[in-house]
């Protein structure tokens, strides 16, 4: 026999969650994964300009995923850097199939979720060159309301709704009201390994 079972979160009816092993799921998994070592970070240091059309063929940066595990992405997020008028803005991301080719590992802030060191897990590219697999927009248009100097942060809590397995990637781009406002990218992400899956 089998049995649903839903449960109440934030006044929500969601479905109750189980493992592949059939075991119920009572805690956040991502803080089981963070106190593992799992958790990793990743921003640029240069800022893109952000566009004013459906991102295509360059994105802002792109995580790729050069291990064996599956990067289970929790935020993709972006820091106004400058923008020369009040604009609104809108993340967009696109997740690029396995087998795609491995990018540029350019330079950018890293760090992990538990205190371990940076580490490799991931190449990081700040305006890569790739494929237009499908953009979408994530998370909610904000207004970024600095003129010249550093300003608000745009930020899609993805939660785990993204897997990114060995060689595919995720790339985010900002479109916005102008092409003068500029973005430090950036994700959070779970490097899983397969079997905790």
């Amino acid at each position: 026999m089998q049995t649903k079972m839903r449960g109440i979160n934030a006044n929500v009816e969601i479905d109750v969650q189980v493992n592949k092993a059939g075991n119920l799921i009572t805690v956040d998994q991502r803080m089981v994964w963070a106190s593992k070592g799992y958790g990793w970070s990743a921003m640029a240091t240069s800022a893109v300009a952000a566009v004013v059309v459906r991102p295509s063929t360059t994105a802002m940066a792109t995580l790729y995923n050069n291990t064996t595990k599956n990067f289970v992405i929790d935020r993709v997020f972006a820091h106004n850097l400058v923008a020369a008028a009040q604009c609104v803005a809108t993340l967009w991301v696109c997740v690029h199939p396995i087998g795609m080719t491995a990018p540029t590992n350019d330079i950018t802030v890293r760090n992990s979720s538990s205190g371990l060191e940076a580490g490799a897990e991931g190449i990081f590219d700040n305006g890569a060159t790739v494929v237009a697999d499908g953009w979408f927009p994530w998370g909610n248009a904000d207004t970024v309301v600095t003129v010249t100097t550093p300003g608000g942060v745009l930020m899609a809590d993805v939660a785990g709704r993204l897997v990114i397995p060995p060689t595919a990637a995720i790339s985010m781009s900002v479109v916005a009201s102008v092409n003068t406002a500029t973005f430090c990218g950036g994700f959070n992400w779970f490097s899983v390994p397969v079997a905790e899956m």
